[in-house]
């Protein structure tokens, strides 16, 4: 119980925002309040519901599963609709993650948690926005934003490789992303297609922040071997000790991958796979410009103090490279450049373009009786979350599961590096405001370049790439 005043005789104000950074022993404070004689008192009794009576209470009964849009080791993502309290009808994303799997690894909990905290602090156009956060006895849950546009990793696939100006938009976003985060000093370590998603605009998002790792500043280094093996830096495979530099080797990876069909160092093994990592050279077709080759090695050097973008520019120091001089930076983060790829999309419900194994799933969210010790709960306290604004309505996925790729091939030479009506030599890229036509969309796809000649005057052949398989995370204790 405690006793209110009806009249107070002073009025404080609390700056919350600041950090407190004095010495324990200077915590203490006095406060005096001066009571009038006789004033009227009302006692109230303190509980969670006269505490939070504007706060919305979040659980499982507040959304309609509708979908199963991806399955992993430690649960399931869902499409979900919101059936209860504010933003009533809206389609999100619900990410359901079983305790009892997570808490048997204090890397995994670890991990959960940070992935949680990440997606609360950053907030960026090219990233993943979390809405809720909310737990039960035995699950833990996460909503986002719903991501429609499904993985880029299907869009990769479908085009077998992607036109140099496409690249260029897709690693410019990415490049912001990833830049955004080592300022609030986040290393990524997973950047690969099947984390990359799409908006229902064409624009990416990046997800799956559980191999993040926060509190890494200039000169902060971290160990844990973790990440997807094809788009791994060599400092993370000799676990010397890595920092954000990783990110931007798999930015290289990812764009030799966009560009050849396949990341630069692949094998029939995962131990093959890394002896091309750390010793050999990589390998680029003829028909890349100049410009793309260069980048790409820039990226791939083995030597992170050598790596462009290890220094204290971070991602200004890849947006400053020559592949990029087109791309006005300050309309491509206001997403005022039109996508090259708009994603058919029918309803808000679409799920078009998720994997079918999934999407043809009854969705249920099996209960789960799993009773833990009060230590393990302990590792969750804190982690319900309500986002303080109200958010587009996307979609986010994940799948651990592993998946083919079809050839990836294209009908003619990519050495052109750009189309014509998207960019100009005086200017960056074409706005969306412009009213120029859809060069990209299905229905009226671009026309083809015109073949290459070659040294011996024959024109070039068509190129065919390796098949690979959807590559799995890996996280090493």
């Amino acid at each position: 119980m405690l006793t209110f005043l009806s009249r107070m005789a002073g009025v404080f104000d609390i700056d919350l925002e600041t950090e407190d950074v004095s010495d324990p022993e200077d915590d203490s404070c006095e406060l005096t309040v001066i009571e009038p004689d006789c004033v009227p008192t009302e006692e109230v009794e303190l509980t969670s519901e006269s505490v939070n009576r504007d706060s919305e209470r979040v659980g499982p009964d507040c959304f309609e599963l509708l979908t199963v849009l991806g399955k992993g080791a430690y649960g399931k993502v869902f499409q979900v609709r919101k059936v209860q309290g504010p933003q009533t009808g809206k389609i999100f994303a619900m990410k359901v993650l079983k305790k009892a799997k997570i808490v048997c690894n204090a890397k995994d909990t670890a991990h959960t948690r940070a992935e949680r905290e990440i997606l609360e602090k950053v907030r960026h156009p090219f990233i993943v926005d979390l809405l809720y956060a909310f737990q039960t006895g035995g699950k833990l849950y996460l909503i986002l934003e719903c991501l429609s546009g499904g993985e880029l990793f299907m869009q990769l696939e479908k085009e077998g490789i992607f036109m140099e100006d496409t690249a260029c938009f897709y690693l410019g976003e990415i490049t912001m992303a990833l830049g955004h985060l080592h300022s609030n000093g986040i290393i990524y370590r997973d950047l690969k297609p099947e984390n990359i998603m799409l908006c229902q605009q064409g624009h990416i998002k990046l997800t799956d922040f559980g191999l993040s790792k926060e509190s890494i500043h200039d000169g902060s280094i971290t160990h844990t071997f973790c990440g997807t093996i094809e788009y791994m830096a060599p400092e993370i495979l000799t676990r010397l000790g890595h920092n954000r530099a990783v990110d931007w080797w798999s930015l290289g990876a990812l764009m030799h991958d966009m560009l050849t069909g396949s990341p630069p160092f692949t094998a029939e093994n995962r131990k093959k796979t890394i002896d091309k990592i750390l010793k050999c050279k990589v390998n680029l077709p003829p028909y890349l410009t100049i410009d793309a080759r260069d980048l790409i090695k820039k990226l791939l050097k083995k030597n992170p103090a050598q790596r462009i973008g290890s220094g204290k520019g971070d991602a200004a120091d890849i947006q400053k490279h020559p592949f990029f001089r087109h791309i006005s930076w300050e309309e491509l983060l206001n997403k005022n450049v039109e996508p090259p790829y708009k994603p058919q999309l029918h309803s808000e419900e679409d799920t078009s373009q998720f994997d079918t194994r999934f999407t043809r799933q009854t969705p249920v969210d099996s209960p789960d009786d799993t009773t833990l010790s009060h230590s393990a709960e302990l590792a969750f306290a804190g982690f319900s979350f309500v986002a303080p604004s109200v958010l587009e309505s996307l979609k986010e996925g994940f799948s651990f599961e592993p998946r083919s790729r079809h050839v990836r091939r294209h009908n003619s030479s990519p050495r052109t590096p750009v189309s014509p009506l998207k960019f100009s030599p005086a200017g960056p890229f074409k706005s969306s405001l412009d009213g120029e036509p859809d060069l990209f969309s299905p229905t009226s796809p671009p026309a083809a370049p015109p073949p290459v000649p070659q040294e011996n005057g024959a024109a070039s052949q068509p190129i065919k790439t390796p098949s690979r398989n959807k590559k799995k995370k890996i996280h090493r204790r």
